[in-house]
């Protein structure tokens, strides 16, 4: 047992709201349809939850193979800050490069037998688009692609963690798909985009050393970057406010307009760190759930957490918000 949760906490789980909460988001859209199967929906959380620990992992591997993790440490010693949290359990000795890379096998045979269970009852829909998730997982930093070094990394995660992932969840708690839930998942992959695209922006200095284009290296200059951080804060509320124009989503839906203000908060703080002028890195309540901030500050990741956690935070309360609103719904259908 402490085996597994040695593994789960190296497997960045502090990222799972990423995946578990656009997955609720698509259960609640799938529980409208009269072929809804709440056990199945269960199970397929069970694998989603499951790869995206064990991708997690299998990009920290690949990292560590590339040596962009040394690149990391470099960087912070030429006084430039980067966040350098990634292989610590290796670099410290506390496991081995093999014994990561059991992990990430056990982790995604867990989900790929999740995946198996679900497609025999909801159809090969379901392993398609699970074959295409774990593809493109792998290839994100893995061979023969290593997307994330070549300026598609953001846009892989956003499509694994929005597209894929909640039609890939529909079809496995309906075997159908909706219009709505294409529309939201498109919402929630920019906002998934959001997440990853900051981290980027933070980490600038150590991608261009490590020769890692990210979106943010290919657009070089810091008003483009500012620019397409703004797109992805933007987009996802304009297709909920056009969906709910065109009635395609009910008018409860505009609830996550307000969500648009942190937006606006995260763009401007981007702006600060990109120009090297102060910011507060103090959390509000208003930011959502930031963890264990004092601890952050200690180890100097304050500056980036504070950026971080907000674009986590906005995601998950635009699903959250959603979700209930779809509850709400079903009570009242």
């Amino acid at each position: 047992m402490n085996k597994v949760k040695f593994w789960i906490s190296n497997a960045r789980s502090i990222s799972l709201p990423q995946s578990i909460l656009p997955s609720l988001l698509a259960i609640s859209l799938a529980a409208f349809l009269p072929e809804f199967n709440l056990l199945l929906a269960i199970v397929a959380l069970f694998g989603i939850i499951s790869a995206h620990l064990g991708m997690n992992l299998a990009d920290d591997y690949f990292d560590y193979k590339k040596m962009s993790v040394d690149l990391r440490r470099e960087v912070n010693d030429e006084g430039h800050k980067a966040h350098s949290d990634k292989c610590h359990y290796i670099i410290s000795g506390k496991a081995t490069v093999k014994e990561l890379a059991y992990a990430i096998v056990s982790f995604l045979a867990v989900a790929g037998l999740c995946g198996v269970i679900v497609m025999i009852f909801s159809g090969i829909e379901v392993g398609i688009v699970a074959l295409l998730g774990l593809l493109l997982g792998i290839s994100y930093s893995g061979w023969p692609f290593r997307l994330c070094y070549h300026g598609l990394g953001e846009f892989v995660i956003g499509i694994m963690f929005g597209p894929l992932l909640m039609i890939g969840m529909q079809y496995a708690a309906s075997g159908t798909l909706t219009l709505s839930t294409i529309l939201l998942s498109i919402a929630v992959g920019f906002l998934v985009i959001n997440i990853v695209y900051t981290h980027s922006i933070l980490d600038f200095k150590v991608d261009k050393k490590a020769h890692k284009v990210t979106f943010a290296t290919l657009l070089g200059s810091k008003n483009k970057q500012l620019i397409f951080l703004a797109i992805c804060n933007i987009i996802p509320f304009l297709i909920v406010v056009t969906g709910v124009i065109l009635g395609i989503f009910h008018p409860l839906y505009l609830a996550i307009l307000p969500l648009l203000f942190l937006g606006i908060h995260l763009v401007k703080s981007m702006k600060a760190f990109l120009n090297g002028t102060p910011y507060d890195t103090t959390p509000r309540k208003w930011m959502g759930p930031m963890g264990d901030f004092e601890k952050y500050k200690a180890i100097d990741m304050d500056w980036f957490l504070i950026r971080w956690l907000l674009a986590r935070n906005i995601v998950t309360f635009f699903c959250l918000i959603l979700i209930v609103v779809n509850i709400i719904l079903l009570i009242i259908k």
